[in-house]
């Protein structure tokens, strides 16, 4: 039996159960009140859980797997694998103050307060800058403290920056870069082989994502030039048409983010009938 801890609210939650359900881990009568849920392998079950308190049950082997923020890993310190970076939930933890503030680097802030709900993060980042400072820790309205005296400065969780201003705070330096990570207890992943089985079903997912799969009908004297624009992972895969000997099918994955400029290339240097396809999963 594998058990995996997911964020059981907040902004975490739905792109996890998202992502397991792209994977074919849907989470099945998985409302958040509950504790557990089942999926469609009877082998494995889900933990929700609150995303700062991940890491240690994974860590302690109530759970075998997680999903959790690298800021909150290295938050609490946790030993476990860092399997894979999901490539969700990107986050910076910054340094920031007043809009009014003279402060105008990390240097600034000897002997000074910070507050943060990331005191070992922030510990770390000002020791190794060889700065002393106190730090507040604090559970809630981190943004809040340096407009009512509690502090000089924080160290808070910023996706766009739109708090920072609505709070009047300004970015001076960022601490920490995060993104939600699948991890896994040590243990666990040395003795449990299903584990690597959901390490791949979603990594495929995750290598999948910005591609898509391209077919198209090819001149046979037409094929070195879209071999050209047609790179693909391994090089284009190409097949005779059995209907007509002077054709070729040409097949290939491509980035998304460049279909619209090699679908014009591939039309002008010759091919016809092309499809572009979503891929829903890639295993290497």
């Amino acid at each position: 039996m594998i058990r995996i801890a997911i964020p059981n609210k907040g902004r975490l939650h739905d792109p996890t159960v998202a992502l397991l359900k792209e994977a074919g881990l849907p989470v099945l009568q998985g409302a958040t009140r509950k504790l557990f849920a089942k999926t469609t392998d009877p082998d494995i079950t889900f933990l929700f859980a609150r995303a700062a308190d991940i890491p240690e049950y994974v860590q302690d082997g109530a759970a075998d797997m997680g999903i959790t923020g690298l800021d909150l890993i290295s938050e609490t310190g946790a030993d476990v694998d860092v399997v894979l970076d999901l490539k969700f939930g990107r986050a910076n933890l910054m340094l920031a103050v007043p809009d009014d503030s003279p402060i105008r680097s990390p240097q600034d802030l000897e002997g000074m307060r910070v507050a943060t709900e990331f005191p070992n993060v922030t510990k770390q980042y000002f020791k190794k800058l060889g700065i002393s400072i106190e730090i507040i820790k604090v559970s809630g309205a981190c943004e809040m403290t340096p407009h009512v005296g509690i502090a000089d400065a924080i160290v808070d969780i910023s996706s766009s920056g739109t708090t920072l201003l609505t709070n009047h705070l300004k970015a001076i330096e960022n601490v920490f870069s995060s993104s939600v990570r699948l991890i896994a207890n040590r243990k666990s992943a040395s003795e449990k082989e299903k584990i690597q089985y959901i390490k791949t079903a979603i990594g495929s997912v995750l290598n999948a994502k910005g591609k898509r799969y391209l077919m198209m009908n090819v001149p046979s004297d037409k094929l070195d030039n879209i071999k050209n624009i047609l790179p693909g992972l391994a090089g284009p895969t190409v097949m005779k048409v059995e209907s007509d000997e002077s054709i070729l099918a040409v097949h290939a994955v491509v980035d998304a983010d460049v279909i619209f400029s090699t679908v014009n290339k591939l039309k002008d240097a010759g091919a016809s009938d092309i499809l572009v396809v979503p891929i829903e999963r890639m295993i290497a």
